[in-house]
């Protein structure tokens, strides 16, 4: 009864008092004494209209009148069109601070029609006391709360704000129509402003304040959903700073049938001295209750029922305070593609095997209905890991699965040497993993082992083709092979099936990456793998294993490409060329352009065969133009420390085609064999007819018999009589080819090519381990190490000549002969480190 007293008198008190539109124009306000209601009319900003208006209280041209309580004021206007120019503003003060306000719904006062034709603002500004709360009711369409800059379509536009001590707090400005929030409750205080365009002729304010007890928070706003939709909401004093440690407070209404998902569209946070800002979510029923999440952190989705979203300040720094803000998005939708299906993970074999279902990054901020994992059909999320150890079974709620993808890590590690030397382990993908709906991002192996004492090898069932710019890789998975070691870690590069590369040895603990591109990768990764072996440590950072297809080129680059290949490191290949084919090797420059800080950056080119080698400096020299090998060869490329700035980086690349006789060698060999055979016979003769001057002293060796001995010449025995005493020096000038030509022959055909006085830097066994790089104590240019005057610290190199002879001089302290054949047949000693 109090309450609807109250409400009649403050209507029959302003009903005969509020006039408009007098004689001639004029207009009269009387506002009555206790009202607590003043009256502003002020210029509007800016002016709509290019010619100037004044506003007249008895003939005297006024910019602002203010009618105060118990003052009746007329006025009128020197133009037809006021409204472009001024604005009015009715403000109505309520102190509830000694006692209760009975308020219930504002209605406006006085009624719009009884005003001047002005853009309109009604202000009520109610005080409590601090510990006292207050609740506006909104009814009707509810309220759509929106940004700076934006406006509603009718131009009716609801502000609320609250206080903190004498401090205004904006909440928020809504729009009258299509929105979600229906109460809004504060403490200490409120300040509704209404603002109405000068053609509504509206007669209520929409809303209503009621008493409420104490929130203990800045405000709490209500958001109903009745079916689907959606809402944005912000912070307050958004996009200025939200107050210093306060807490905010949205409740959601959510039908039973449907689900929310919360997106973050926009945040910042601020400087913090105490405290942590951050956002928590409490939802019904929830075992977990409050769920506290940062704001860069993904928030939750398809939740049932109702929740709370409270936003936590902190403590700001007093010199650099900040501003934080916030900006979100609640989406209310049925269940997305619900279904039964339920999917096994099954783990509980798998020691070290972790699966990550995520959804995919995003480059934009703009919202869209996110995908959840539900596990056990009870608890659902966004992300969700799956630890080893256990069976997992697991759902999907989402409309298009595309937009999430599973990432995988498993941990292979040796830590007993004698069990894992020579033993090989398949690295494949559990088959429960590929039969899940969502692609499967990244599956890695880290592979551990004893420092300094195993190493890897990497075989695949499949040859490789290593990702070049020049030949990039093209088919639906690759796998990613890095190393880790003391000081750098070493990325060998990007490999996919149907290449070249039929090995890939790795010094140190490795990771491998099976990286998918495209959906077909499932039906194609059961048909590929690869396979790791653990094996005696060597000291080489990696060496590859090429056999090039006569088809196409064979793109090779070295590790690190982006980085540029580590200090002190050194890397292999090992190409083998077929039979009847030859290679052809290529750089794509012609110089490294690496800077050394200390030790050199070499290249050896070796071939396997007769161990010639050929030897670059990477910073001094040019790098070789393209050379052709009939036999399997080895590149070594050996790094420097290099100096800040060009990094070593190699590429080159192999082809292979059929083998082609040079007609014109050819016609020289049979004219230079005619040559010399020709000479053979004549010293033949001469030998014989000296030989009888003197006497039967022995048989002769110096034409061979055929239908005698058809066995390779072994060490001959050391001559009992002095070189002046025997005719051994006649027969150093026979050539071989033409004496012991057949006995040279392989059973092939070709011509075996002897060793004499040849540099062997490397001294393992031939084709199986790489060449080792020269000791690197010069800075001089080492092209071509010069056999005549070697310099410091290195052996001479001989020619690439496979048939060149050298002839040692003789240890001091003897004058016997230390002459050794020209043939060798031992087999080369076992590789040394």
């Amino acid at each position: 009864m109090l309450l609807i007293f109250f409400l009649i008198r403050e209507f029959l008190l302003f009903l005969p008092v509020f006039t408009a539109g007098g004689q001639g124009g004029d207009t009269e306000i009387t506002v009555p004494q206790g009202s607590g209601v003043t009256v502003l009319i002020k210029p509007g900003t800016p002016a709509l209209a290019p010619r100037p208006c004044h506003l007249l209280l008895a003939k005297r041209p006024l910019s602002v009148l203010l009618v105060k309580p118990g003052e009746r004021t007329g006025f009128t206007f020197t133009c037809r069109d006021p409204e472009k120019h001024f604005v009015l503003e009715i403000q109505k003060n309520i102190d509830c601070t000694s006692g209760p306000c009975p308020l219930g719904d504002i209605p406006l006062q006085p009624p719009a029609a009884a005003l001047p034709t002005l853009n309109k603002t009604f202000v009520w500004d109610v005080r409590a006391r601090k510990s006292a709360g207050l609740e506006l009711r909104f009814s009707g369409p509810r309220l759509r709360q929106i940004g700076p800059g934006d406006r509603c379509p009718d131009g009716v536009t609801h502000t609320v704000s609250g206080l903190v001590g004498t401090t205004i707090v904006k909440i928020g400005t809504f729009c009258g129509n299509n929105g979600t929030v229906s109460r809004i409750k504060l403490q200490e205080g409120v300040k509704v402003a209404l603002h109405l365009p000068w053609l509504q002729h509206r007669n209520t304010s929409g809303f209503s304040i009621v008493n409420h007890t104490a929130i203990k928070r800045l405000c709490i706003i209500e958001s109903v959903f009745e079916g689907e939709g959606f809402a944005t909401l912000m912070s307050a004093n958004y996009p200025a700073g939200f107050p210093e440690d306060e807490l905010m407070t949205w409740q959601f209404v959510v039908p039973a049938p449907l689900r929310a998902s919360v997106s973050f569209l926009d945040f910042n946070v601020s400087n913090c001295e105490r405290k942590e800002e951050r956002v928590e979510y409490y939802i019904p029923g929830s075992a977990t209750n409050p769920e506290v999440f940062r704001l860069d952190d993904p928030q939750p989705g398809n939740m049932a029922g109702n929740f709370n979203l409270s936003l936590q300040g902190c403590d700001q720094d007093a010199q650099s305070p900040g501003a934080l803000r916030l900006r979100f998005h609640v989406l209310v939708q049925h269940p997305q593609t619900e279904s039964n299906k339920t999917y096994v993970v099954d783990l509980s074999q798998e020691r070290t095997l972790f699966l990550t279902i995520e959804p995919r990054p995003r480059l934009s901020r703009r919202f869209v209905a996110g995908c959840f994992v539900c596990l056990e059909s009870r608890t659902c999320s966004p992300s969700v890991t799956l630890a080893p150890g256990s069976r997992h079974k697991i759902s999907f709620l989402c409309d298009d699965l595309t937009r999430l993808w599973a990432v995988a890590e498993k941990t292979l590690s040796c830590t007993d040497y004698h069990y894992c030397q020579r033993r090989s382990f398949p690295l494949l993908v559990p088959g429960d993993i590929l039969r899940l709906p969502v692609q499967l991002r990244d599956f890695s192996w880290k592979l551990l082992m004893p420092k300094d004492r195993l190493s890897l090898a990497l075989t695949p069932v499949q040859k490789l083709q290593q990702h070049t710019h020049e030949r990039p890789c093209n088919a639906s998975f690759s796998y990613v092979v890095a190393s880790a070691g003391p000081g750098h870690d070493l990325y060998f590069g990007s490999f996919c099936a149907g290449g070249s590369i039929e090995q890939v040895l790795v010094r140190q603990n490795s990771s491998v990456t099976l990286r998918t591109f495209a959906p077909s990768f499932q039906s194609e990764v059961p048909r590929q793998g690869l396979t790791v072996s653990f094996l005696p440590y060597f000291k080489e950072e990696g060496i590859f294993t090429v056999t090039p297809d006569t088809k196409s080129k064979v793109y090779l680059r070295t590790p690190n490409w982006d980085r540029g290949l580590p200090a002190l490191s050194s890397v292999s290949w090992n190409i083998s060329v077929p039979s009847g084919q030859e290679a052809c090797l290529t750089f794509s420059k012609e110089r490294t352009g690496v800077v050394c800080q200390s030790g050199r950056a070499f290249m050896i080119i070796q071939a396997q065969r007769t161990r010639a080698e050929e030897i670059f400096s990477l910073e001094d020299d040019t790098l070789p133009k393209p050379s052709f090998h009939h036999h399997s060869f080895w590149v070594n490329i050996s790094n420097c420390s290099p100096a800040h700035g060009k990094q070593l980086d190699l590429l080159f690349w192999v082809t292979l085609s059929p083998r082609t006789l040079d007609l014109t060698a050819i016609i020289a060999a049979v004219v230079g064999g005619g040559v010399s055979l020709l000479f053979a016979l004549g010293l033949i003769i001469c030998c014989v007819k000296k030989k009888k001057k003197k006497g039967n002293k022995g048989p002769a060796v110096g034409v061979y018999n055929g239908n005698i001995n058809t066995q390779m010449p072994l060490q001959p025995k050391k001559f009992q009589k002095g070189r002046r005493d025997n005719d051994s020096h006649v027969y150093a000038v026979i050539e071989d080819t033409m004496v012991y030509g057949h006995l040279l022959q392989d059973s092939g055909g070709s011509f075996l090519q002897p060793e004499v006085d040849t540099y062997r830097p490397f001294q393992g066994a031939t084709g199986k381990c790489p060449p080792s790089p020269p000791p690197m104590c010069s800075r001089a240019p080492t092209t071509k190490l010069a056999s005549e005057e070697p310099p410091p610290c290195f052996s001479p190199e001989p020619e690439s000549e496979p048939y060149t002879f050298s002839h040692p001089g003789p240890v001091a302290g003897s004058h016997r002969s230390t002459q050794v054949p020209l043939l060798d047949s031992q087999e080369p000693g076992p590789p040394t480190e």
